[in-house]
């Protein structure tokens, strides 16, 4: 099959990348939720030799991943599991947990759905890192994100682009804290999430 392709994947993979080799430095076990087309799975895997690649998204998407995985012959990317976030997850532990641009996409129960299952699977110093567009305080934190949340809601009135005190609040209900935020371009942000104890 042909390898799908996103083009906002290609633009942010490398400022991403930045983010990861800061938090993700020690050897360890990634599980990437929603990989999409693939893409950022073969690009972080081959950049941070040091980790194991898990990709993981709906039955849907998964030859996708696998015709990039597959090309790229990496050791350290493993074969892509169906995971919904809804469930169920894997049973073992990860180091890392990541996803990019999954959350505004999702339903809310599902944003829950998917929190409550990383703080399932990520081991107690592990650090969760989300990435995406984000609200603020009630407010959108740029002109471009909000006329991409009314887009989207006007396709899906269950989407939208999140706000990080809501994720914040119900993060912490979990054992999740965002412990720093860093801006990203293209007005995103990358959350950065620890087990709260």
């Amino acid at each position: 099959m042909q390898k799908p392709f996103a083009p906002s994947a290609d633009q942010n993979r490398d400022p991403i990348l930045q983010v990861l080799l800061q938090w993700f430095e020690c050897p360890g076990t990634v599980l990437e939720v929603g990989s999409g087309t693939g893409q950022h799975a073969v690009h972080f895997a081959r950049n941070l030799p040091h980790l194991i690649w898990q990709p993981s998204d709906v039955q849907a998407h998964v030859e996708g991943i696998e015709a990039w995985r597959v090309e790229a012959g990496l050791e350290n990317i493993l074969p892509t599991r169906v995971l919904g976030v809804s469930g169920p997850w894997p049973e073992e532990g990860f180091d890392y947990v990541f996803t990019a641009n999954t959350a505004h996409i999702m339903h809310w129960p599902e944003v829950l759905a998917m929190l409550a299952g990383v703080s399932r699977v990520l081991r107690a110093e592990g650090v969760f890192v989300m990435y995406g567009p984000f609200a603020r305080g009630g407010r959108h934190t740029a002109h471009s994100n909000a006329e991409f949340d009314q887009a989207l809601r006007l396709s899906d009135p269950g989407m939208g682009v999140r706000d990080m005190d809501d994720l914040s609040r119900e993060g912490l209900k979990q054992g999740l804290q965002i412990t720093d935020v860093v801006p990203m371009p293209a007005d995103n942000f990358t959350l950065i999430w620890r087990m709260a104890h």
